[in-house]
């Protein structure tokens, strides 16, 4: 058999192997709390690797390889800041999120969280976060389906619109049909394939040029500055500092990405964010670890064996194609596509639910439950995918550039409102509206300018006005709630200690 139909077979076990695991969770789908949040079931272990799979996406076998492989580990800042900003969300959202969404109405999404925290009658508050992440994600799902149809178009030759069809129908197969649990589920195996891969890849690379010596000696002689995470000199300039600064500013994000903490609503208790917050940490510096290295190793091998790389984000790629049999290159590949589904499908759940328990809710009376619920969540999956499908057909770079500022939207329109529900009592619904709109409006100008202090990522000032915005706005309005206080008190109580 060719090197192609081994790394064919690899795939197709893959990918089989997911919508067997949908297929399994149907049958323990019975309600719309189980579709949306798998009725606040998940052990530590699958919420943290489940975490992180459907945050890194194909990021952190292709993105971040691809950047230290040409820049050296200048660019190796962004992983810092995004190693400490989900160790701080681990920390301090997970354990209060998980109690207070309880407590708040059993809320199952971060919008209706908020509406009931903030005792929002007029669901404006439910309206703006819903259609914020429906639009969005809607975006950001065509992103998945476009990478994953250049994906089997750079390993297979495949057609690109075959391509994308393939990953769009299998993963929105097995969530459409499995919902939560199935996401996690997957989300499990998909963090574990993508740590494997990225210990393995640069371990096999390392013996291949001779050892971690020799790799450092080729290294450095390529170019001395690879290995330096200021580039000497440029540490001085400001554009340096500047560029240091927006790296480890991406940290700010993870506090208002809904995809990421709807996943320690769904733990089963708040004491468990704890042991979550070591397996996802642990789990996130092996892989970012990893990646760095296989960047370093790639610039060893390919100045060594064949030259630079025409395209360095496929610098993983090729080194598992380069050290191993075309079959485990198969799965190394399968990795990637992995990366690529488990984010998809967490982009479409939520989107789903934004649909169906928020913006749905907020114009009608009608509570969907058993059944009636699944089916509604099943449908809006199906709906978004078609919309994601048809944005992603004509491969437009507009679609993928406007993802290129979503992480800041979501960070900069949630976190701040995330962090002082849990954190402070006298925050309003006038405040929680005026900081989202703000922070939304903010980062959506200020990453279109460029030039000066406007390239400073965008994150960072959208997140700080709509902190100041919210804080400014919510003592102008506070007044007195004693529901308010209670529940406040009932989440602190819960979570003393954690």
């Amino acid at each position: 058999m060719t090197a192609m139909t081994f790394q064919a077979i690899a795939m197709i076990i893959y990918l089989v192997a997911m919508v067997m695991i949908g297929l399994f969770a149907y049958n323990r789908t019975n309600d719309l709390d189980d579709y949306m949040l798998g009725g606040r079931g998940l052990g530590p272990a699958v919420a943290a690797l489940s975490a992180g799979a459907s945050d890194m996406s194909g990021w952190l076998l292709m993105g971040l390889p691809g950047a230290l492989y040409l820049n050296g580990l200048i660019e190796g800042w962004i992983a810092v800041g995004l190693t400490v900003g989900a160790w701080l969300n681990w920390k301090f959202t997970a354990p209060r999120l998980r109690a207070y969404s309880q407590i708040a109405s059993n809320s199952i999404t971060v919008p209706s969280f908020l509406s009931t925290r903030l005792r929002d009658d007029s669901k404006i508050v439910r309206i703006i976060a819903g259609l914020v992440i429906t639009v969005f994600f809607a975006f950001y799902v065509s992103s998945g389906m476009v990478a994953g149809g250049s994906f089997f178009e750079s390993s297979f030759g495949m057609d690109y619109h075959l391509g994308m069809v393939l990953i769009a129908a299998t993963t929105v197969l097995y969530t459409l049909v499995g919902g939560f649990l199935a996401v996690s589920w997957t989300d499990l195996v998909q963090g574990i394939m993508m740590l494997i891969a990225l210990i393995i890849v640069p371990i096999v690379g390392i013996i291949h040029v001779g050892g971690v010596s020799a790799l450092i000696d080729e290294v450095n002689r390529i170019d001395p500055t690879i290995l330096s995470p200021t580039h000497g000199d440029q540490a001085l300039s400001g554009a340096a500092v500047l560029g240091i600064v927006s790296a480890l500013a991406w940290g700010l994000g993870y506090f208002g990405q809904p995809h990421i903490i709807v996943r320690f609503m769904a733990l089963r208790s708040p004491a468990e964010a704890k042991q979550g917050r070591r397996i996802g940490i642990g789990w996130m510096l092996l892989a970012v670890l990893g990646a760095g290295m296989t960047a370093i190793v790639g610039i060893a091998v390919y100045q060594h064996d064949t030259g630079r790389l025409a395209n360095p984000e496929g610098v993983f790629i090729s080194l598992g194609q380069l050290l191993f049999h075309p079959f485990i290159a198969g799965f190394m590949l399968a990795a990637i596509l992995a990366a690529i589904m488990s984010t998809i499908s967490s982009q479409l759940l939520v989107t789903s639910s934004a649909l169906v328990e928020d913006i749905y809710h907020a114009f009608t009376k009608k509570n969907l439950s058993g059944r009636d619920g699944v089916l509604a969540g099943r449908i809006a999956v199906g709906a978004i995918s078609v919309v994601a499908a048809a944005l992603a057909w004509p491969r437009s770079d507009t679609i993928l550039g406007l993802v290129a500022f979503a992480w800041a939207g979501f960070g900069a329109s949630f976190g701040p409102i995330v962090i002082l529900s849990l954190y402070w009592r006298k925050l309003t619904r006038q405040g929680a509206i005026a900081g989202m709109v703000v922070g939304a409006i903010t980062v959506g100008i200020w990453g279109n300018v460029s030039g000066g202090i406007f390239d400073l990522y965008e994150i960072v000032p959208g997140f700080l006005l709509n902190l100041a915005v919210a804080v400014a706005v919510s003592l102008a309005t506070w007044k007195p709630n004693p529901q308010i206080d209670d529940e406040f008190d009932q989440a602190v109580a819960q979570t003393a200690g954690i």
